[in-house]
């Protein structure tokens, strides 16, 4: 099973990450700008695999750049306090 078929997994798997760039000493907007990526990688190039990600998926398909950045934050947001720490 993926991590992006269960949302509490995809959401574990990000905060993992998360947490790991900041031991890794990356900075708030580098992490923002990084996730900012993803956010555009899953939407070229990966299909939803649940109803969460296919919102995300809509919203970002219509944002403009910035609304995207801001999306990116947000989700960086959701996920600090998931995964292991």
């Amino acid at each position: 099973m993926s991590v992006l078929d269960n949302w509490d997994q995809w959401k574990n798997f990000l905060g993992d990450r998360l947490h790991q760039g900041e031991h890794q000493g990356l900075s708030g907007s580098s992490v923002n700008d990084l996730a900012f990526e993803i956010g555009d990688y899953l939407a070229n190039q990966v299909d939803p695999k649940n109803d969460q990600e296919r919102v995300l998926s809509d919203l970002w398909s219509v944002a403009s750049d910035e609304e995207k950045h801001a999306i990116a934050s947000v989700m960086v947001k959701l996920v600090e306090n998931n995964g292991s720490k």
